[in-house]
């Protein structure tokens, strides 16, 4: 379990869970600068520099890998390959919804959306609206940094702004949410913040508020040892300290490290949707990203994509 998590902690984008978001979209903005990118962001960029978190801001300097390099090679290579799994995760999710779009649904719900700017950045049918649940004060930030930049949604975007421990359903619901229409939804970057418990209640949630013909895509929870743990947190500490970085919050410690968690695919099936999954390890190495050292290349840290449909 996660000692820094509370039943009724919250947060804005420079705090706590809000942070990840921040990080996640420093790894999108490094991903749209390669010549190679898998995708392209051209916000992601803007959402970073204005959130105040420091050490993430930081990870858009483009000779950073280098630097680390020269005081630890290894740690660069972890550095590099996470962020070519946010590059795949990212381009796994935006097919996901290029095909749930192709297949006519046009009602779209991002679970704990954070800095994700699909909203704006992917080419959208006419008629569809993307549902945003977060945190007010993350929704706030992201419509008010994009606004500043003269950025518009290429979709009719609508903020749910409600805790996902709360009763999300129903502000959904109100803010003009259809369970009679087919859905796409999202849970990317949310399982690991949750409770095992809390985890089997949204995909009830889903489950109810999904008509025939919806679709859910998300990342599951990876698994890494307690004793792999500390040692990335004492590598990463030294690097913090050489190279001044601000002290930040400890990402593993937010996350609920639940050994009754259920298996997504698995739960999905047996609750009337037709489950496929794919090893994150498998689409990295298809896409040709896996860049891990050999001799951590066995480490169990890594995800499952699942892609249902009801």
């Amino acid at each position: 379990m996660s000692s820094l998590r509370t039943d009724d902690d919250t947060w804005d984008i420079a705090t706590s869970v809000g942070t990840t978001a921040v990080m996640v979209a420093a790894a999108r903005a490094r991903e749209t600068e390669r010549d190679d990118a898998l995708i392209r962001d051209p916000y992601a960029k803007i959402l970073v520099s204005g959130a105040g978190t420091g050490v993430w801001e930081r990870i858009l300097d483009p000779d950073l890998s280098a630097k680390i390099a020269e005081v630890d090679a290894e740690i660069a290579a972890i550095f590099e390959h996470m962020g070519n799994y946010q590059a795949v995760r990212t381009r796994y999710f935006d097919q996901f919804f290029a095909d749930a779009a192709a297949a006519g649904i046009r009602q779209i719900v991002i679970l704990a959306s954070g800095l994700d700017s699909r909203a704006y950045r992917l080419p959208w049918p006419d008629g569809t609206v993307v549902y945003e649940i977060d945190q007010p004060k993350v929704l706030e930030y992201k419509a008010a940094r994009l606004a500043e930049h003269g950025v518009q949604p290429a979709a009719r975007r609508v903020e749910v702004a409600v805790d996902l421990r709360h009763d999300w359903p129903k502000a959904l619901r109100e803010a003009g949410f259809d369970p009679t229409k087919p859905t796409a939804w999202l849970a990317e970057g949310l399982l690991m913040y949750l409770p095992a418990a809390a985890q089997d209640r949204l995909f009830e949630l889903i489950t109810e508020l999904s008509a025939a013909g919806s679709r859910v895509s998300v990342e599951t929870v990876g698994v890494q040892a307690e004793e792999r743990r500390e040692q990335m947190r004492e590598r990463f500490e030294r690097i913090r300290g050489m190279f001044g970085f601000e002290e930040t919050v400890d990402v593993a410690e937010l996350m609920y490290h639940d050994p009754d968690r259920a298996d997504v695919a698995e739960w999905l099936e047996a609750h009337g949707w037709r489950a496929t999954a794919v090893t994150s390890v498998a689409e990295m190495r298809r896409l040709d990203r896996w860049v891990l050292p050999e001799a951590l290349s066995g480490d169990g840290g890594f995800s499952q994509f699942v892609t249902a449909q009801k």
